[in-house]
């Protein structure tokens, strides 16, 4: 199983790069001969990245509760949580 960590900074969101990135990282794995890919930080408030790796077939898997600081964040509602999102390559 594969893995793969991106960001994207906020002045360059909403021109492809994110999805430039996902769509090379599964052709890379699937390439490479890896039978899944599985992120394992996506922040549950970046609902533009969950809908870009479910666009890409990922499905969350499950979920660390208040695991990720918000920027300037210092209270109890300054977390958010993390999901797990898997993509199985076999068959693909």
């Amino acid at each position: 199983m594969g893995t793969a960590s991106f960001v994207v900074a906020t002045a360059a969101r909403g021109r492809g790069i994110g999805r430039a990135l996902g769509e090379y990282a599964v052709e890379w794995h699937r390439a490479n001969g890896f039978a899944a890919i599985q992120f394992n930080a996506v922040v549950s408030t970046n609902t533009g990245a969950i809908r870009l790796w479910e666009s890409l077939g990922f499905e969350t898997i499950g979920v660390v509760p208040d695991a990720f600081r918000l920027p300037g964040g210092d209270t109890a509602s300054s977390y958010a949580d993390l999901h797990v999102m898997y993509l199985g390559l076999a068959d693909r």
